[in-house]
């Protein structure tokens, strides 16, 4: 669908779309780059409009999902897709925090997500609510797994036909937890760079909504919606420090707008901004490459080595704004091996209950490397985001226990393991 062809109309609490890069505006649309300078779009809001009228409790009377903060999201209606999304716990993570040298420290449960266990239900719910409204019936995406999840699952709840494209080598578990809802599925030989660069094409070929492509402006959105909750479960107040794991690049620019937003509508009280803290692999960590060099620009990497295969996008999207995020802030990031993300992984299970993904693993790791560092600051709440469930990568999580020998039903069986367990504490 392109730029000239599009009919729609914009919502009524949205000004346009404006080009991060030159600032150039046009009419919203599902569009994803500027005509001027071919950079990233993003949605522009009347925020000095909603100051004094979206107030926190109108916000406390509506459903406990994203659509909560409605007048903050890119629709044009009263929202009918994307139902049940978000509103994860925000909890506190002490046992964590005293092993990473962290001070209260929270962790945001995004593996616990309505419908598919990852923050990339947020960003569908928001892309697929925008296509309803620009009458597109198909949607897709280029995913390295949790957005395929998402993208299948609400496509299905929302009776659409959809494209899934994905790289042929990705773990057989969200293969099987896309393939179920009935889409058709696109295995691709190469990276994930490669599927990405095949979906512009796509989008450009078909009148499809391909929601990190053409539909990106909308999608990207999403993520704000777990800035947004966090500063309401601290009580409408703004974290002191913010971990996130990286993958394009977008959640964690996407974090700093929420905050800013709320500030600018009267939420919260302005005051100075959280430090941003970014985390990603060491076989593919091309935004942590750009930051600790001090380069304006992203290098690619054309084959990413990593098991957290949900972050090992080559050439990510919004990894220049990442930078500046952290940087801007006061913050910094890191990267770390497989092994410290197996650990990260075993961490978060066995001190606070939560069953992590890679990506999560990534997080919880480069949490550890910075707060050693003495890099995040000591004052004020510490959220360290998780963005997906466990049992997506159980794979990565083979190693962190062993299973132990098998024993006859019989209460001596049972005594001489307890007596065995004893001596080695001894």
């Amino acid at each position: 669908m392109n730029q000239s062809g599009a009919q729609t109309r914009a919502p009524e609490h949205l000004d346009t779309l404006r080009c991060r890069i030159c600032h150039t505006v046009t009419a919203a649309g599902p569009y994803h780059v500027c005509e001027e300078c071919f950079g990233p779009l993003e949605v522009v809001y009347d925020l000095e409009g909603l100051r004094g009228t979206l107030t926190r409790e109108k916000i406390a009377g509506r459903p406990t999902d994203l659509w909560r903060y409605r007048e903050l999201l890119p629709t044009a209606e009263e929202p009918s897709r994307g139902k049940g999304v978000g509103w994860t716990p925000l909890l506190p993570a002490p046992r964590l925090g005293n092993a990473l040298g962290i001070q209260d420290l929270w962790i945001k449960v995004d593996s616990s997500n309505h419908p598919t266990q990852s923050f990339k239900d947020r960003v569908v719910a928001v892309a697929l609510q925008r296509a309803k409204e620009f009458g597109i019936n198909v949607v897709g995406c280029a995913s390295t797994g949790n957005l395929a999840n998402s993208v299948a699952a609400q496509a299905a709840t929302a009776g659409l036909s959809a494209w899934i494209f994905i790289p042929e080598d990705l773990e057989e578990e969200k293969i099987i937890a896309t393939g179920v809802h009935g889409v058709r599925l696109v295995r691709i030989k190469g990276v994930y760079d490669d599927v990405n660069r095949l979906c512009a094409e796509v989008a450009d070929r078909f009148d499809w909504g391909i929601v990190n492509v053409n539909l990106r402006a909308y999608y990207a959105e999403g993520s704000k919606t777990m800035g947004f909750e966090i500063a309401e479960q601290l009580g409408w107040t703004i974290p002191a420090n913010i971990v996130a794991p990286m993958a394009g690049g977008s959640l964690i620019t996407k974090l700093r707008k929420a905050f800013k937003e709320l500030a600018a509508v009267g939420l919260v009280r302005e005051g100075p901004e959280p430090r941003f803290f970014g985390a990603q692999a060491t076989g593919c960590a091309p935004i942590i490459s750009a930051l600790e060099s001090g380069a304006d620009r992203i290098t690619p990497i054309r084959e990413p080595v990593t098991i957290a295969r949900s972050l090992a996008i080559g050439n990510p999207a919004d990894g220049t704004f990442a930078v500046a995020t952290m940087r801007e802030t006061g913050g910094w990031g890191t990267a770390v091996s497989d092994p410290e993300i197996v650990e990260g992984m075993r961490l978060l299970a066995t001190l606070e209950g939560v069953f992590t993904e890679t990506a999560g693993g990534v997080a919880v790791a480069s949490a550890a490397k910075l707060s050693k560092e003495g890099r995040i600051a000591k004052q004020g709440p510490t959220v360290l985001c998780i963005t997906g469930n466990g049992l997506k990568t159980k794979e990565a999580a083979r190693s962190t226990f062993e299973l132990g020998e098998s024993i006859e039903p019989r209460l001596s069986e049972v005594e001489r393991l307890a007596d065995s367990a004893a001596q080695q504490r001894l």
